[in-house]
């Protein structure tokens, strides 16, 4: 929630525009970024100036010269016809007396995405030309807004698309145009346009920023041109330094990818592109010295980048600007096994590859706030990155993109696509996991405060689409080794109606409403017997014992008490039949390891993660990768995917131990229960709790187990030690040690 300091006064500015760019259709034409600017005088003697700007799809703002604050990509996507965000910088240090210069860049980016594509956002209801909301306050009086006094003119970013690529034109550079004596007088003057529709709410989620920069590793030619390889795949776009003649083109492809003659290939992550150039920048030159430049208004995924050059010209130099949501890095993992940390590596890249504002499938072929990716990455994400507050506002989005039924769709934001497929309990549920994960690791409970009732009518949604309790609408085991073996999706989507009307529960509790926990309580009861009733077929075997149905029926709580320790015992068999590998998609990613581990097999599920073969994580990094991919199978996917993602979360929770406790929610109190397996002689993690920072270290080393802990003030531990002796602590430091029966 904003806080009242950085609310404007009253909203006295006007949306403005480009004249005759009014009116957005099936035929409207691409129009050039438009550039605006506004001079004015300022005193002095003010002591707090503020701006309230709100450029959409994307801006940069200047003031006198310069950038004002290093966001990127800003602001970030909402379903703009209900939700607009708009992000305030202090400039006080940043004017001068007497006449100063505003000037704003407007980009396209979501709120214009003119490309035909697969989920048809050229068809939003929100789409339009791009357009500025602007309020500058100094000591709480407004002193300068957005009207039809600013002036507008086109200038070098002649196109620029989402997914297509932007294209920059140094030759038609405005030279002074963010000085205060700059000649506009043939500049046009801005229109006011209607406003997007949305209500204005302040950003307080993290921006989106360009956090490194990477040079290439290695470069070679090709007949069209030169390929630069930086090592990574990477979410961002490529700098470049050049020099030549006027009017030189230089194009760049980025893919993630190679065809067998070494250059960019592209078909495999572009099919779903409809028009336009994919992933494609240009940089026209302007022929005077060494020219530097990137993209403003677009970003890719890629490995790889391929220069092409129509003209005379040199590159200089190359580098991959690596761009991604700027939360804090919370949480760290190491361990003895190289091939581990790897893992956690590629989780990393691959989880802040797919957060350039919103969390998403991949950040090339899609760029889409896919809600099942998200839920099954987001424990992974909350241990390693202060990512709570970017997960809430885009929980504003979901609730945005609801229908009056509780529908939901698969992506959020949606244009109106993947209501009707791409959805589903496993994916919705999203919306109340959430909200859930956000209270469990910081103790927050604003968003199931805020969005209980909307959450409550997805919860009715599913019921009234249940047969006897079962829901059977929606994706499944998505990504799945075999399709003749993946579970019928009824039996995980009842399982998620099962955990959204638990948490219901919950939540009415927290929120004094005993008549919907008495109400979501009984209902939990009913779906867990319908779903024994559909899916239990004795002795330990749900369904046609899939790893995924039995692990589900585990992890969601599914499993009769009387019955767990045949179907833990079905599922160990089940692993072990298929020579200890992955027999599941997706939700069995997250579930195999967890119920391995949550019942005293930990040792398996280790061995079900490292194991090297087809199908398998270790399996992609055997072939080069440094991300996690979208399928087991091979490279003909994207390879930047994040919805394999849990291991890492798994990591901390399991071999290091670390986890939170729902009764005692934001690590007020912690359980550690370290898992040493065969393989690993030592593991380190440290975590940054609202509370401080929790660090464990475990040694496991000739017959010993050494465990040193560190928890924060205010804190307290139960220490659960592989001996299965239980220990409690205050905060401070302790280390406890234990005779293991053999050595690891």
């Amino acid at each position: 929630m904003s806080s009242n300091s950085n609310i404007p006064i009253t909203w006295r500015a006007k949306w403005i525009g480009v004249p005759g760019a009014c009116l957005v259709n099936w035929q409207a034409k691409v129009l050039p970024a438009p550039f605006l600017r506004r001079t004015f005088n300022y005193d002095s003697q003010k002591t707090k100036v503020k701006i309230y700007i709100c450029g959409l799809g994307y801006y940069e703002l200047y003031l006198n010269g310069h950038k004002v604050g290093n966001h990127v990509l800003d602001p970030v996507v909402t379903h703009y016809d209900k939700r607009v965000r708009y992000v305030v910088y202090d400039v006080t240090e940043n004017l001068i007396a007497g006449r100063n210069i505003i000037g704003v860049i407007l980009g396209n980016g979501w709120y214009n995405c003119h490309t035909p594509v697969a989920w048809h956002f050229d068809k939003a209801s929100w789409r339009d030309y791009p357009k500025l909301l602007f309020q500058m306050e100094a000591d709480n009086q407004i002193v300068l807004v957005s009207d039809e006094a600013w002036k507008v003119s086109s200038g070098p970013i002649v196109f620029d698309g989402l997914r297509n690529g932007e294209t920059y034109d140094a030759r038609l550079e405005l030279d002074g145009w963010l000085t205060p004596d700059y000649d506009d007088t043939f500049w046009s003057n801005v229109v006011r346009v209607a406003p997007p529709g949305g209500m204005l709410q302040e950003q307080t989620m993290p921006p989106c920023q360009v956090m490194q920069t990477i040079p290439s590793v290695r470069q070679w030619t090709v007949p069209n041109g030169t390929v630069y390889d930086f090592g990574q795949n990477m979410t961002g776009w490529g700098r470049i330094a050049v020099s030549g003649d006027a009017g030189t083109e230089i194009t760049l492809r980025y893919g993630e990818r190679l065809t067998q003659f070494r250059d960019i290939d592209q078909e495999h992550i572009a099919q779903y592109i409809n028009a336009g150039d994919f992933q494609t920048d240009r940089y026209i030159l302007k022929g005077k010295g060494i020219e530097v430049w990137e993209p403003r208004f677009t970003y890719h995924g890629f490995q790889y980048v391929q220069i092409n050059i129509a003209g005379n010209a040199q590159v200089k130099a190359v580098e991959g600007q690596v761009v991604h949501t700027a939360f804090e890095r919370i949480g760290y993992f190491s361990c003895s096994n190289d091939t581990v940390n790897q893992l956690q590596k590629c989780t990393i890249w691959s989880y802040i590859g797919n957060f350039t504002g919103i969390p998403t499938d991949c950040p090339h072929r899609e760029k889409n706030g896919w809600t099942g990716d998200a839920q099954l990455s987001a424990e992974t994400g909350l241990f390693n990155f202060g990512a709570a507050s970017s997960y809430a506002q885009w929980i504003d989005s979901i609730a945005d993109a609801q229908r009056p039924s509780g529908q939901l769709p698969g992506i959020v934001p949606s244009c109106g696509w993947g209501y009707n497929w791409g959805s589903g309990p496993a994916w919705d549920s999203a919306f109340i996991l959430f909200p859930w994960y956000i209270y469990l690791y910081t103790g927050d409970c604003t968003a199931i405060e805020m969005h209980y009732n909307a959450m409550k009518k997805y919860g009715d949604y599913c019921t009234s689409m249940a047969d006897d309790n079962i829901v059977s609408f929606g994706l499944g085991d998505w990504g799945h080794v075999a399709r003749s073996r993946i579970v019928e999706p009824a039996l995980t989507s009842t399982a998620y109606y099962y955990v959204t009307c638990l948490l219901l529960a919950k939540f009415a509790e927290m929120t004094s409403r005993p008549v919907d926990q008495k109400h979501y309580a009984e209902l939990a009861t009913d779906i867990k017997k319908a779903f024994n009733r559909r899916f239990y077929k004795g002795s330990g075997i749900y369904a046609k014992g899939e790893q995924t149905a039995m692990a589900c029926a585990l992890y969601q709580g599914l499993a009769d008490d009387s019955e767990k320790a045949q179907v833990v015992q079905k599922l160990v068999e089940a692993v072990n039949a298929n020579g200890g590998k992955p027999d599941f998609g997706i939700l069995g990613a997250k579930y195999v390891p967890r119920a391995l581990a949550e019942n005293g097999y930990c040792e398996l599920a280790y061995r079900l993660i490292t194991q090297p073969e087809f199908p398998g994580w270790v399996n992609w990094l055997k072939q080069g990768a440094t991300t996690l991919w979208e399928s087991w199978e091979d490279a003909c996917c994207s390879q930047n995917h994040i919805m394999f993602g849990d291991i890492s979360a798994w990591m901390y929770q399991y071999l290091a131990g670390i986890t939170p406790d729902p009764k005692n929610p934001g690590f007020k109190h912690i359980i550690i229960h370290p898992h040493p397996v065969g393989g690993l002689n030592w593991v380190k993690a440290e975590y940054d709790s609202p509370y401080g920072k929790i660090k464990i270290a475990w040694e496991a080393r000739m017959g010993n187990f050494k465990l040193d802990v560190q928890i924060p003030d205010s804190t307290t531990a139960t220490i659960i030690l592989p001996d299965s002796n239980t220990k409690t602590m205050m905060s401070g430091k302790r280390q406890f040690n234990v005779k293991t029966i053999s050595e690891s």
